[in-house]
């Protein structure tokens, strides 16, 4: 990182059509350099409703980074590098079931994974760890979504609800459209993993609020394209600043008592003679010197 700042304590990752965070004040832009890279953009801080807080845009400014190609360890890691504990992860999904319908929020429970060849650790080259993700996201977070959604009147999903994430950048097919139906998944996206896994990873406290677009390709005359994405996808938006805005000041009110921020307690397996002198050490620094150090 180029400079010094005020640590900042909560995030905004901004998904399909979320290129900004409405309502912020003070407003800074911050170039960061990790070691993995370069996040998507610089990332944005200032005041909403008087609490600091982050924004950082997954597919860069004017969306021009595919889901498959987004630097997510180099996103997660300089949110953790200014001080982010918790996180709200936007993204655009398909319904895969009747009941969800276009417009529709999703508070997604669990999520399973079909992408393929992403890059889902900051660990390797020499430290080798296994974090727990049989909750995938953080509850406590889900919770303060679900009472604030309930609040605002957001028709949403909350319980029993599954995110399968796919590769894209292409929609599914009704083959695949059909086999995640009959898995019993909630919502088809492109973009929650590797996220979840690399926010474990770092500790942060970290949930997602999908956006329902549309009815992917299963239901016969209603399939995706994106001209039906983006008509929905003004009024989700619209809706998801008033949440936003509601979110914030709750979220920092929060006492954090989950297990997301020690989730690497126990989670590094390497001897602890051999983890400084590990080729990977140097950048994972950040990471485990809290237990290493």
């Amino acid at each position: 990182m180029q400079k010094t700042i005020e640590p900042v304590k909560i995030a905004v990752i901004g998904g399909s059509g979320i290129s900004e965070l409405s309502g912020i004040e003070n407003v800074s832009e911050i170039e960061i350099d990790t070691p993995f890279g370069k996040p998507s953009a610089p990332v944005t801080v200032g005041t909403l409703d008087g609490v600091r807080c982050a924004f950082l845009p997954r597919h860069g400014k004017g969306h021009v980074i595919l889901p498959n190609e987004i630097n997510v360890r180099a996103n997660i890691y300089a949110l953790k590098l200014i001080g982010v504990e918790q996180i709200i992860a936007l993204t655009a999904v398909g319904s895969l079931q009747e009941s969800i319908k276009p417009k529709d929020f999703v508070i997604p429970e669990q999520v399973f994974d079909r992408t393929k060849n992403r890059i889902n650790t900051f660990f390797g080259n020499g430290i080798v760890a296994h974090v727990g993700m049989a909750d995938p996201f953080c509850n406590g977070v889900r919770d303060i979504i679900h009472k604030t959604v309930t609040e605002l009147g957001i028709n949403h999903h909350f319980s029993d609800t599954t995110y399968v994430c796919i590769d894209g950048p292409q929609f599914s097919t009704r083959a695949e459209s059909k086999v995640n139906r009959e898995n019993g998944f909630s919502i088809v996206g492109m973009t929650a993993l590797p996220e979840a896994k690399l926010a474990r990873e770092a500790e942060i406290c970290y949930a997602n609020i999908s956006l329902v677009t549309d009815y992917d390709v299963w239901k016969i005359g209603e399939e995706v394209g994106v001209e039906k994405v983006l008509e929905v996808m003004s009024a989700n938006i619209n809706t998801c600043k008033k949440l936003i805005k509601q979110l914030i000041p709750k979220l920092a009110q929060r006492e954090i008592s989950c297990q997301c921020g020690s989730a690497l307690k126990y989670a590094v397996q390497s001897a602890p003679e051999t983890i400084k002198k590990a080729p990977s050490y140097p950048a994972l620094k950040l990471l485990l010197d809290k237990y290493f150090k």
